[in-house]
């Protein structure tokens, strides 16, 4: 037992280690960047598990936190737009899909706010902005969203770790799970809300009653 726990142990500071020469390393912010553009088309690259994570270090003083909140929401902007173009080019393909075809319903319902809200969905952004894409929905009106969306996720993402961070100060590990829980228990929350708003919708729906033919 007491073995077992040494091991864990030892992996735990190899792990910590080996985060702390990441988080404190130049090229973070150029990762995260990356990795937050990549998810825009490719949900799954860990980009805000990657977010919350330099958040939660952040809070240590290094790195810096108005920095990975930038970058990580500049690099959602621009993945976004490559997930629209991709859309505008791929077209009538895509209109079948069962996501894109809830999030084509959703923006017919509220427009671009969904765009917003689908951030905060894994899968759920990218098939948003795709579809966005191939219904043609006006650039200007995705770029406007979009930047709300962008920089909205990347603070919420970088604030979870960095409030994390603060509540486990000495056990950056802890941290870091604390603000994984939450982020995945927000992403709960949306999507159950979702899901009661469109079970609710259809219970609502009028039943249309066969037409009688009968002479």
């Amino acid at each position: 037992m007491r073995a077992n726990r040494s091991e864990f142990t030892l992996m735990s500071h190899a792990v910590l280690e080996f985060l702390q020469q990441v988080m404190s390393s130049p090229w973070l912010y150029l990762a995260l960047f990356t990795l937050s553009l990549l998810d825009g088309f490719f949900p799954i690259v860990p980009a805000e598990t990657s977010v919350i994570t330099a958040g939660v270090f952040a809070a240590t003083g290094e790195p810096n936190l108005a920095l990975v909140i930038l970058v990580a929401a500049l690099g959602a902007f621009a993945g976004d737009h490559i997930s629209y173009l991709l859309g505008l080019k791929g077209g009538g393909r895509l209109r079948k899909r069962k996501a894109m075809v809830w999030a084509r319903d959703a923006l017919a319902e509220r427009g671009g706010l969904v765009l917003v809200v689908a951030r905060y969905i894994p899968g759920g952004r990218t098939a948003t902005t795709l579809t966005m894409g191939a219904v043609r929905y006006p650039l200007r009106l995705f770029t406007i969203f979009d930047a709300i969306a962008a920089a909205s996720w990347g603070l919420y993402s970088g604030l979870i770790g960095f409030f994390g961070g603060m509540a486990f100060e000495r056990d950056p590990i802890k941290g870091l799970l604390l603000g994984l829980g939450i982020a995945v228990s927000v992403t709960a929350v949306v999507e159950t809300v979702r899901w009661l708003r469109k079970r609710r919708a259809t219970n609502a729906s009028p039943v249309r009653l066969p037409s009688d033919t009968s002479v």
